[in-house]
């Protein structure tokens, strides 16, 4: 059979567009954004990132939604859960919106109630199993079953804060899935509480609550890859707290103050992650409006401070790693923009590589 030189041109043009397109995606990670809607933003937001260049492209508006302040993926990527943090869903009541994921489109599958107001967390168990939603102003935890397509069954467990302190105001910040028990920092109370399941429900495990200093505000944590080390980050006197592991119970071992001793403002931490290999632990100031590093020492868990870099922007809230480590992503929420950083594994150091502008982003998620 006989072809025309057209036909063999457009057919090898074909291939070598194919052939591109497969090298793009090689080199090019999806970010889901969370945003607050009162300044021009809709909702949920992608972007493409360039883990060459550190270029953050392809914007496109994935959900229209209102303060998706908290996003959440399931284990196999096929779902996502996002908190509306509102408190009018129903009276004094959030919700949380679940979404289907097809190649990165979301596809709405149900909205409910999340049974308190401002949800400002979603932590999701390594099975997909559970959800577990953390109501700041509401002062409360929802734990859901979810069904086979991962949507949520509509009557959750409320694991009730306020109930726990009466001089207290209880704020749930932080609801995660750790070692088949759930993990809660309540601001409010200055304390993180762990629940364990018995007989489908979560009740006050054997490990006794986690209490930071007076004042401090524990927002969110993170721990090491062994498990012998919970760092907690706390808000309102910017410090991080280092417990370990002890014979099954977390003992606290250290603190350590986020913000340079000469700044002299208001500075308020938001979230704290480590770097994949477990060697550097960074955290956002808000106020002071950088990003803190720490070198961790993984025998002891103690922390060595590395420097603090400039987030090229106002009030830091949630940052990511990407899925390599070399890059970190900063969501300025005031400043209106994301900005990359590159990372030098070796030394744990950052340096500004772009930015995007994004109304209010505060939530940053890979796919």
């Amino acid at each position: 059979m006989k072809y025309s030189i057209g036909f063999l041109l457009g057919v090898l043009g074909l291939i070598v567009v194919n052939s591109c397109k497969m090298e793009e995606s090689e080199n090019e990670e999806v970010l889901f954004v969370g945003t607050y809607t009162d300044n021009g933003s809709e909702g949920i937001y992608t972007f493409n990132l360039n883990t060459d260049t550190g270029e953050l492209t392809n914007k496109s508006l994935t959900a229209k939604i209102k303060n998706p302040s908290y996003i959440a993926f399931s284990p196999d990527r096929n779902s996502l859960y996002a908190v509306s943090e509102v408190d009018d869903y129903k009276k004094d009541e959030g919700s949380i919106t679940i979404f289907s994921v097809k190649d990165t489109t979301l596809i709405k599958v149900s909205e409910q109630s999340t049974y308190g107001a401002n949800p400002c967390y979603v932590g999701v168990d390594a099975t997909g199993r559970l959800v577990a939603v953390a109501n700041y102003t509401g002062g409360n935890v929802a734990v859901y079953n979810t069904l086979e397509n991962g949507d949520l069954r509509n009557d959750p467990q409320i694991i009730d804060h306020k109930i726990l302190d009466s001089t207290k105001t209880a704020h749930a910040h932080m609801a995660m899935f750790l070692n088949d028990e759930l993990v809660v920092t309540d601001l409010g109370l200055d304390k993180i509480r762990i629940y364990s399941e018995t007989e489908e429900k979560f009740d006050s495990s054997e490990q006794e609550e986690l209490v930071v200093a007076e004042g401090a505000g524990p927002r969110h944590f993170v721990t090491s890859k062994n498990g012998n080390f919970l760092y907690v980050i706390n808000e309102l006197n910017s410090t991080i707290t280092v417990f370990k592991d002890v014979s099954g119970q977390f003992v606290e071992l250290d603190t350590y103050n986020t913000v340079d001793a000469t700044f002299k403002g208001e500075s308020y931490c938001a979230d704290i992650h480590l770097s994949p290999d477990g060697k550097f632990l960074y955290g956002t100031n808000r106020g002071e409006n950088t990003v803190v590093i720490f070198q961790v020492n993984e025998t002891t868990g103690k922390l060595k401070l590395v420097g603090r870099e400039p987030v090229k922007g106002d009030w830091p809230r949630n940052f990511v790693l990407d899925p390599s480590g070399k890059y970190v992503l900063v969501a300025n929420q005031r400043s209106n923009n994301i900005v990359v950083f590159s990372r030098d594994e070796k030394n744990g150091t950052l340096t500004f590589v772009s930015q995007v502008d994004l109304p209010s982003p505060v939530c940053l998620k890979f796919y």
